[in-house]
């Protein structure tokens, strides 16, 4: 495998590191106090052509590669987790399975305008009682006519309360298990479709999200995001590709955590010198960095997959388990080396320990992913 970058790769790592130097650090602290949607950010993400990064350019995309697309989300997420959240779920949640499962009208309407970042998106497949479980889908969708009658609700929605289209994934046929999934594109302004307020939540705070409730809501045929039964294989397509953007964001957090603990302890002296100086120090950092490079390995393996067409499923699981959970270890590695400040909310420290926390959960717990590991390797 080439590990070099191309010069396009190259240029998209220089363009994300600028910007989250500029427009990200600076003001992650105080989104995440105030959880406040970075309204200006994501707009600067859309000049940037960074709202579809590996769409085709005649649907409004940057026609780029998805090794293109981990850097970029690794780069932002360093900047800020929750920026770097909100572009992942309109890049591989919402823009690729439309991309992808999509006809050219549905293409012109619903990919368009949002890989180009007019418009934001978002994917419903989570339910009160459909987490890891995805096939047990509880909103029905009932065929009449030339339009489907959809009753239910979805809830942890990331972009929700900002989303102007949601790829829906729907029941349509109970008895026929996942066979029976059916997947809609739906504009959040049908009548019938209702929002509550943004979640609380323990970390990534400025990325908001939200549960919605569908009543009696009518969604034409024309709307049907591939074909009745089908809205399984688009949910599980979607997460494939998912989770390599989950696992950059959580690359990034853990480049973030890291980079500010080996600055602090060549700031921070104990015994007179530097804590950087004590070996205990030195091992932690070792250690941090070591992880974060294997991650990384991972993470492109699993985009380079998605680029040559293969198919990436235990790879992205793979990426995706492995840079989640070495976002936590280095993280609280990162906070023990700040000591008590690295307690305090005059630091970022904390902040990336509770950002890095949610990346072993959504997209596919960590026991999922071990699940879909397994799952591959014991295949007879």
């Amino acid at each position: 495998m080439n590990f070099e970058l191309t010069d396009i790769q190259r240029e998209i790592q220089r363009l994300c590191r600028e910007f989250a130097a500029k427009e990200l650090i600076p003001n992650a602290r105080k989104w995440d106090e105030q959880h406040a949607w970075p309204t200006d950010a994501v707009k600067k993400l859309a000049e940037l052509s960074l709202l579809g990064i590996a769409v085709p350019e005649e649907w409004g995309g940057a026609g780029l590669d998805n090794v293109c697309y981990a850097i970029a989300m690794e780069e932002i997420s360093r900047g800020c987790a929750s920026t770097g959240v909100i572009m992942s779920v309109n890049n591989s949640l919402y823009c690729d399975p439309v991309s992808k499962f999509g006809t050219p009208e549905q293409k012109e309407q619903f990919l368009k305008p949002f890989a180009s970042g007019q418009k934001i998106g978002c994917f419903g497949l989570t339910e009160p009682e459909a987490g890891s479980d995805a096939a047990a889908q509880k909103t029905i969708a009932v065929k009449r006519g030339n339009e489907y009658i959809i009753n239910g609700s979805k809830n942890w929605i990331t972009n929700g309360p900002k989303a102007d289209a949601i790829v829906l994934i729907t029941m349509t046929n109970k008895e026929a298990g996942n066979k029976g999934i059916t997947a809609f594109l739906v504009p959040t302004d049908t009548p019938g479709f209702t929002r509550a307020e943004p979640d609380k939540k323990m970390g990534i705070s400025a990325a908001w999200s939200c549960s919605m409730f569908f009543e009696d809501m009518r969604v034409p045929e024309k709307y049907r995001l591939g074909k009745e039964g089908e809205g399984f294989k688009v949910a599980m397509s979607t997460l494939d590709g998912g989770r390599i953007g989950i696992a950059s964001q959580a690359l990034g957090i853990a480049r973030a955590a890291f980079e500010e603990a080996v600055r602090y302890s060549g700031e921070r002296k104990t015994f007179g010198k530097p804590i950087r100086d004590h070996q205990a120090i030195q091992f932690m950092i070792a250690d941090m960095a070591m992880e974060i490079d294997a991650a990384r390995l991972l993470v492109w393996r699993a985009a380079l997959m998605k680029d040559k067409g293969v198919r990436h499923s235990p790879e992205s699981a793979m990426a995706k388990l492995y840079a989640s959970e070495m976002a936590s270890r280095v993280a609280n590695k990162a906070l023990q080396i700040h000591g008590g400040m690295g307690y305090s909310k005059e630091m970022d420290a904390e902040r990336h320990v509770r950002d890095a926390r949610i990346t072993e959960i959504y997209e596919g717990t960590s026991e999922i992913q071990r699940i879909v590991i397994s799952a591959n390797l014991l295949k007879e």
